[in-house]
């Protein structure tokens, strides 16, 4: 299986991210995450986190990210430093993927970045597994399609939960039929 999310804010203490998260403190919500990736991904499975994964104390956030199961893919967002991508790139189970990169999933192409991109031209005449589908995370909405028209996999738009390639799929085939 593969999972995605984006915007995990380990060791952020600003309440404008924990509070807004529906938790009264940074450690009240870096447990939820490690207990709600534990409980959603397998060890086996993939995860790609784009972006944004600690802030402030450097050895904690890798502890906390050392309990994240699967088999991690790391895109870098705006607050992962170089020294962070270093740590990152120390860890036996995780690969950096860069800035950005495409994942092909059955007849889907995704592109994955931390930023929310303009990936489509005009394109909605064309089926999905025709288009280049935008994943990315970085604005902390709470929606699920930024207006650019990318789908938001960041863990405000999933209750903190990262979410699975299926449902992207799901959410996006539902998009389209509203149309």
């Amino acid at each position: 299986m593969i999972w995605l999310s984006s915007d995990l804010h380990f060791c952020h203490n600003k309440d404008f991210i924990y509070e807004r998260r529906g938790f009264h403190s940074i450690q009240e919500m870096d447990e939820a995450i490690v207990r709600n990736f534990n409980e959603a991904v397998a060890w086996d499975d993939d995860l790609y986190i784009l972006g944004d994964i600690m802030l402030n104390d450097n050895d904690k956030g890798i502890r906390l990210l050392r309990q994240l199961p699967g088999n991690i893919h790391i895109l870098i967002g705006n607050h992962d430093t170089s020294s962070r991508v270093e740590l990152y790139r120390q860890e036996p189970r995780i690969t950096v993927e860069g800035y950005a990169t495409v994942l092909k999933y059955q007849r889907y192409n995704f592109y994955l970045c931390h930023y929310p991109t303009l990936t489509e031209n005009l394109d909605d005449d064309k089926s999905l597994t025709k288009r280049l589908l935008c994943l990315a995370g970085h604005t902390h909405s709470t929606k699920l399609f930024e207006p650019c028209g990318s789908y938001n996999v960041a863990l405000d738009a999933h209750e903190n939960y990262p979410v699975a390639i299926d449902q992207i799929i799901y959410d996006l085939k539902y998009k389209e039929k509203k149309k």
